[in-house]
């Protein structure tokens, strides 16, 4: 039985519509006018215990009410959510015990108070035993190399040690299901890497239900096997990452080094698009269905020192995506 079951989840958001000036101002007094904004569209989906699944969609796609949704903050207007067996947005305190949300532009730290005393709040908080925080903090602070700085101010963290903080409140009392928004937005290439080794060995060790947001796309690449994209408000594909890169991407890329070099753009145009081209590199876009017969050319008329085949960047697949639609 899944863990997170969606059905047909919409939220619809009724603005008041004004025209602009004193006169628009005074007509609104008696003549209001609305707009709805479906931020959530009749979305649907499961998700079974363990599964650590990507949330993907554009600026604006609903990506964020929806984990609100689940998490209970927003009421849904149509639709029903189960998670655990529960309904978030009842809010019952059996439920909040067991989950987690972290935004990665919000904070649930105190600002004014060390790392550790905002932690013992959150201990407080959740009805956390002594011994079960001790175990959790020792095992946390080590894994993410932050126990030397748990006496400093959090205002006075970088932003990718308050990460791992944020990280660690969170899973303090140890949900058995994980939102994640937007975790390492903001971060360097070297702490988004750190925090995504520490949740894909989370995930791994406690079976712990993850859905992940993100714009980074190697985060999406490292950590998630299936993915849920959304646009629109309108859930447009749900499966796996790598039948997403099978539809959408048409090409792969053929990297090229070459012993000694001299090689023209002319001679490759009629292998493919030349994306990059050095006195020694080359780098082409061929088609799927000729990477075979391209290669083959490549070491059959040139002296190659060495020759790569991969995809295309994954964001460039999902920005096709959100261009064409899912068929």
């Amino acid at each position: 039985m899944p863990i997170i079951e969606v059905e047909n989840l919409s939220k619809i958001y009724r603005t008041q519509k004004r025209l602009p000036g004193l006169g628009g101002a005074v007509q609104g007094l008696f003549n209001r006018q609305y707009t709805e904004v479906r931020a959530v569209d009749g979305v649907s989906f499961n998700i079974e215990e363990g599964e650590l699944v990507g949330f993907l969609g554009p600026n604006g796609a609903g990506k964020t009410t929806t984990l609100k949704m689940l998490s209970g903050i927003l009421y849904p207007t149509s639709g029903t959510v189960k998670v655990m067996g529960f309904t978030p947005s009842e809010r019952k305190n059996e439920y909040r015990r067991q989950f987690a949300l972290v935004m990665g532009q919000k904070n649930q730290l105190w600002w004014d108070l060390p790392a550790q005393e905002s932690l013992y709040l959150n201990k407080e908080i959740y009805g956390v035993s002594d011994e079960a925080y001790k175990h959790v903090m020792d095992e946390m602070t080590e894994l993410l190399q932050v126990k030397k700085l748990l006496g400093i101010m959090v205002r006075e963290l970088s932003l990718g040690e308050r990460m791992k903080f944020e990280l660690i409140a969170s899973l303090l009392h140890k949900p058995r299901v994980l939102f994640l928004d937007e975790p390492t937005i903001g971060l360097d290439v070297v702490a988004q890497k750190n925090i995504r080794e520490f949740i894909k060995d989370y995930n791994r060790r406690t079976k712990t239900t993850i859905i992940l947001t993100s714009h980074y796309m190697n985060d999406i690449q490292a950590l998630c096997e299936r993915v849920v994209v959304i646009n629109q408000g309108k859930k447009v594909f749900d499966g796996m990452l790598d039948a997403v890169v099978e539809q959408f991407s048409q090409t792969k890329l053929i990297s090229v080094t070459f012993k000694n070099g001299g090689v023209s753009r002319e001679q490759l145009t009629s292998l493919g698009e030349v994306m990059e081209l050095t006195k020694v590199k080359a780098v082409l876009k061929v088609p799927r269905e000729n990477v075979k017969k391209a290669s083959n050319a490549i070491l059959t008329d040139f002296d190659v020192d060495d020759i790569n085949i991969e995809e295309v960047p994954i964001e460039e697949v999902i920005e096709r995506m959100f261009k064409e639609g899912v068929k």
